[in-house]
């Protein structure tokens, strides 16, 4: 099937979608939506692959269309949304294969305002001609670059990781050196962020000046975006909800409160424009849990969550240049824990995983809830080796909130002290929150019928 991949904006959708192609076909045809809008054209009326290849054929006259030799890549879909209908056709030809990319797939209607300008330029349009083909394609989404994949971006050898990872399963503490070196990275990653310009920038100059410029561009283009696919009626909202995530986050109540956006900001103006924002793949809640236990999903308080950004670069790039240097030096004054959550967030993000986290009316309050080895375990995430209050509290009453086992991550090295396990924060990336194996075992109906039979008396 045409596979669409689905990320935020400079994530590297393109590059390895080109890098993919370049490697394993003959033929590549790229077509990106953005910077080559009289393309569109070709997907206008009709959809079957065949009068597309030949629309296509007649703009691109160098472009090789060859049967099972051709891969076309549709960069940028979400501008043309004609052209992921045509997905569909594409699949049931069966010439070529093809590969979509899209930062703001997620983004519902992709923009009533570009949906009636391109309805008045196209020829007359067909009964469910811009629809989504469910059964057509495979969808894969992309995240920036994780933890463990900046230690690759600089060198860092399996045996090194395969050291951590000893460590964590026999409980040991990571040898000093190794230590050492590792909190130095993870300082870089926390300041650079996962997206590949901004960590190719860090590794090509080694100057964070040019990190900064960068991710000033970064962050404008995402700016840009909220004015290009979104209503006009919605656009300041965005930008609000988007501009305060990092004041939220400084909190000591870290609940995402709609008055804080705007003064006198009301749920009903912007709950649609943070959607927006995690359609857009920006950024993601943490919701409030009922309680300690599983599943996660169904204790989850709807109105209740907290917001992160979902690359930890995006919020230190909205804090500033200057921060970026405080974390290099460790100094993180007032946003230590905001930046030191957000990082987890940003681990489970890129695991796949929602987020949430328990805060009672009593103060008792657990930064995230994760599902791991079965279980429902509270994870608390410190900037340096501060006490865990509410992991106390709650590890002393283990008949009301049911809870085996905690995690702790901070500034020091592995540990345990009962049930609870304390990690240094650059484990996170080791921890396995893949879903647990189940194996049924065969039931066997020749036996079952033996068994009826038998009951029945013949």
């Amino acid at each position: 099937m045409p596979l669409v991949i689905m990320g935020i904006r400079q994530c590297g959708k393109t590059f390895i979608s080109q890098q993919f192609a370049k490697e394993n076909y003959k033929h590549v045809v790229y077509i990106n939506f953005i910077k080559q809008e009289e393309r569109k054209t070709a997907f206008y009326g009709s959809k079957d692959a065949e009068t597309i290849i030949l629309n296509l054929s007649a703009q691109m006259r160098t472009a090789r269309f060859v049967p099972g030799e051709t891969c076309i890549i549709f960069d940028e879909i979400q501008d043309c949304p004609e052209a992921r209908t045509s997905l569909k056709f594409f699949k049931e030809d069966g010439r070529y294969d093809i590969i979509a990319t899209g930062s703001l797939l997620g983004v519902q209607g992709y923009g009533q305002e570009e949906k009636k300008r391109r309805k008045r330029k196209a020829a007359k349009q067909e009964k469910g001609s811009n629809s989504v083909p469910v059964g057509y394609e495979e969808i894969v989404e992309m995240y920036p670059l994780d933890f463990e994949e900046f230690l690759w971006a600089n060198n860092m050898s399996e045996e090194i990781i395969d050291v951590l990872r000893k460590c964590l399963k026999e409980e040991t503490p990571v040898p000093e050196g190794i230590h050492v070196a590792m909190k130095t990275l993870l300082y870089r990653y926390v300041a650079v962020g996962g997206l590949p310009a901004a960590v190719n920038a860090l590794l090509e100059t080694g100057d964070m000046h040019a990190v900064n410029t960068v991710w000033h561009s970064i962050l404008k283009e995402y700016r840009s975006d909220m004015v290009k696919y979104a209503d006009d009626k919605d656009k300041p909202h965005i930008r609000a909800c988007f501009n305060a995530i990092p004041k939220q986050l400084a909190k000591d109540n870290k609940k995402y409160q709609w008055s804080k956006v705007e003064e006198g900001g009301r749920g009903v103006f912007y709950k649609d424009s943070l959607q927006w924002l995690e359609d857009a793949d920006i950024a993601r809640r943490c919701y409030n849990s009922h309680i300690t236990g599983l599943p996660l999903e169904g204790n989850a308080i709807d109105n209740i969550f907290k917001v992160y950004t979902a690359d930890i670069g995006i919020l230190v790039a909205m804090l500033g240049a200057a921060t970026r240097a405080d974390i290099l030096l460790g100094n993180l004054g007032g946003y230590k824990g905001a930046i030191y959550e957000n990082l987890m967030a940003d681990t489970l993000i890129k695991k796949g995983q929602s987020l949430y986290y328990l805060q009672k009316d009593s103060g008792l309050e657990l930064d995230f809830l994760i599902r791991y080895q079965g279980e429902c375990v509270p994870v608390e995430v410190k900037a340096k080796n501060a006490q865990a209050k509410s992991i106390s509290t709650v590890r002393k009453h283990p008949e009301k909130y049911g809870v085996k086992h905690f995690i702790k991550f901070g500034d020091y090295n592995v540990g345990r002290d009962g049930n609870l396990l304390t990690l240094p924060t650059y484990m996170q990336f080791l921890l396995d929150l893949a879903p647990e194996d189940t194996v049924l075992e065969p039931i066997d109906m020749d036996e079952l019928t033996r068994l009826a039979r038998e009951a029945l008396g013949k």
